[in-house]
């Protein structure tokens, strides 16, 4: 068989596997770039599955700045495709998974007790899965759905609440990646802030994150507690209007990161 032939049999047999993703939109535009002003190439009819080649930040749609790059070879904006995660599911576009940020990788990858505690008590206990606002699936404490009925879940349902603490410090590592893909080595955090800031990643998603004034802030060197006290209180809005629910989680948040530790967390792990 001719390498080219070769080839082109490995490539079919690579995207016949590949984990696709359902369109949510009547009409998604996919683009010649991650942004509205880009020329549109294809469209994508609703329920449609794409195949996520890489994702990327771009134009900010309804609060989420990722596009995912389709196996078609154009964006389409990631608030359009039901991933299941409020992030990034594959690599970056042209770097590394996660962001590309300054770590070494020896930053904490789980989190804390108060961490987990905090994230818990505000995501809330569902013990079986069940649609959360917006029609995602989601279980156990802000877990979302990725497969039919979270069959991505080795955990029995219904969860108890000892399975689902279990089920959340399996899921804290990609946002403590992706966090740390996007903060310098210049930034040093204790174990607290660390898991105050892994907290607020979990619930805004990886793509704000990046694209947020506080992470700016921090990598310029500014104080991170003042950071986080005048950063973290503005993500308080969903929808449109103030939620009285993420007021006081960035307020616990807050008071979390400005408690003291001795244990470094990033970007060296202690």
């Amino acid at each position: 068989m001719k390498l080219s032939a070769i080839a082109a049999f490995v490539l079919a047999s690579a995207t016949s596997f590949a984990k696709t993703y359902p369109v949510t939109a009547n009409a998604l535009s996919c683009r010649s770039g991650p942004g509205t002003s880009y020329a549109v190439k294809r469209t994508y009819a609703k329920g449609h599955q794409v195949s996520i080649s890489c994702q990327t930040s771009g134009t900010s749609v309804n609060g989420n700045s990722i596009w995912d790059k389709t196996s078609d070879g154009c964006y389409v904006a990631d608030y359009y495709v039901k991933t299941g995660v409020n992030g990034y599911v594959t690599s970056k576009c042209g770097g590394s998974s996660g962001g590309g940020g300054g770590s070494s990788g020896s930053y904490c990858k789980k989190l804390n007790s108060a961490g987990v505690n905090l994230i818990a008590q505000w995501e809330g206990f569902v013990a079986s899965p069940k649609p959360d606002p917006i029609g995602l699936p989601t279980v156990g404490y802000g877990h979302l759905c990725q497969r039919k009925n979270c069959a991505e879940v080795k955990y029995k349902f219904p969860l108890s609440k000892a399975t689902a603490k279990q089920l959340l410090n399996d899921d804290l590592p990609k946002y403590t990646k992706c966090l740390a893909g996007y903060l310098n080595s210049k930034v040093k955090l204790n174990d607290n802030q660390w898991a105050a800031l892994t907290s607020w990643t979990f619930n805004v998603g990886c793509g704000n994150v990046k694209s947020s004034t506080l992470v700016k802030r921090l990598n310029k060197g500014e104080n991170p507690n003042t950071v986080a006290s005048q950063e973290l209180p503005k993500w308080r809005m969903a929808g449109g209007r103030v939620l009285q629910g993420l007021v006081n989680r960035r307020k616990a948040e807050v008071k979390l990161f400005k408690t003291g530790s001795s244990k470094q967390a990033y970007p060296k792990c202690q």
